[in-house]
């Protein structure tokens, strides 16, 4: 472990440096554009592997915090004056928390409920919010807000967002690997193992669970107010969306669920690919055949997840490595204690 530890600082530092200079090497508008949504789905599938990944349950209505996210910065950036350019980035923090409050009341509900029935509660909370938001005054109903827009030139627009998303994204990683080293992480290991016998050995389930749960909504809702403001607009069609929560289940899965690095990679993977094949392909649909056939491909191959595989591949190969040094060893080994005994 200590020999690897500098291999990992040197891995990691090159991902920040990588994640710092890609909009000065890939400038074209298009590009960096999907590189800022690719940055919200790794955001957002972090964060829900937070809590889904590691408790067990998998929550399938955390479009209602994005969703917030969006709104919470809209209004507040519309009602308070704030004018647009940089100082509108100041209130995604507030839309973070705000999401967060949201998933207090909305996480008690749907945390008294276990497995197959928290899914369908919390898929409910979704479309509730969405009928409110499409039928509220002061969301604007069907017709959405438009948050400030910001008169940045065309060719660094993007930049903007790209940088505010990339430093949430360090962020939410971060916290997801302090989560994971902690005893509150393996609080929820132990549920996601056994649930009974954790309550059993003196777990606080309930708090434990809506802890993770309310951590989990925060940075989503923080890139909720992102998409929001580097749309230039909202709906609620788009703003609690369902595919969101299965596009997010998806990338974990496809990743590793319940890893640092599987949701991420699977967020990569699946978002950008996503993004390309739509601007590429979207008169025909080709790219939904195309995205389906690769998704469907890596469950067959790898059903476990990219991450985990690779691990256990790598693993496996390290052991064979051992064993053979240790085969070869062995012989050496006799023939000098049979020297000295004779």
């Amino acid at each position: 472990m200590t020999s690897r530890s500098p291999v990992r600082a040197l891995l990691v530092a090159i991902a920040i440096v990588v994640l710092g200079v890609f909009p000065l090497i890939f400038s074209n508008p298009t590009t960096t554009s999907i590189a800022v949504f690719t940055l919200i789905f790794m955001v957002s599938a972090s964060s829900w592997n937070m809590f889904s990944g590691y408790s067990g349950y998998i929550a399938l209505g955390h479009a209602v915090y994005f969703g917030v996210g969006a709104y919470a910065l809209t209004l507040l950036a519309n009602h308070l004056g704030f004018a647009a350019g940089w100082g509108v980035f100041a209130l995604v923090p507030v839309a973070g928390i705000i999401a967060g409050l949201v998933a207090i009341p909305t996480g008690l509900i749907a945390l008294r409920a276990r497995r197959h029935t928290f899914v369908v509660i919390t898929i409910a909370w979704m479309f509730i919010f969405q009928l409110a938001a499409s039928n509220f005054a002061f969301t604007g109903g069907s017709s959405g807000l438009q948050p400030p827009t910001p008169l940045w030139s065309a060719t660094s627009y993007n930049d903007h967002f790209y940088y505010v998303t990339a430093v949430i994204l360090v962020a939410t990683v971060v916290l997801s690997w302090l989560v994971r080293r902690s005893r509150f992480g393996l609080q929820l290991f132990a549920i996601r193992d056994d649930e009974e016998r954790a309550r059993g050995l003196g777990v606080r389930v309930g708090r434990v669970k809506l802890s993770a749960f309310v951590l989990s909504a925060i940075p989503i809702g923080m890139v909720g107010g992102i998409y929001a403001y580097f749309l230039g607009q909202i709906f609620p069609q788009f703003a609690f969306d369902p595919l969101f929560d299965i596009s997010l289940a998806l990338m974990a899965f496809l990743g590793g669920i319940g890893t640092l690095l599987g949701p991420l990679f699977g967020a990569l993977l699946l978002e950008s690919l996503q993004q390309y094949l739509t601007q590429s392909f979207s008169g025909t649909g080709t790219y939904l055949i195309a995205y389906g056939i690769l998704f469907l491909a890596v469950m067959l191959l790898l059903p476990r997840g990219v991450v985990p595989t690779i691990a256990q591949l790598l693993a496996n190969r390290r052991a064979r490595a051992t064993s053979g040094v240790d085969a070869a060893r062995e012989p050496a080994v006799t023939g000098g204690v049979a020297g000295v005994a004779r």
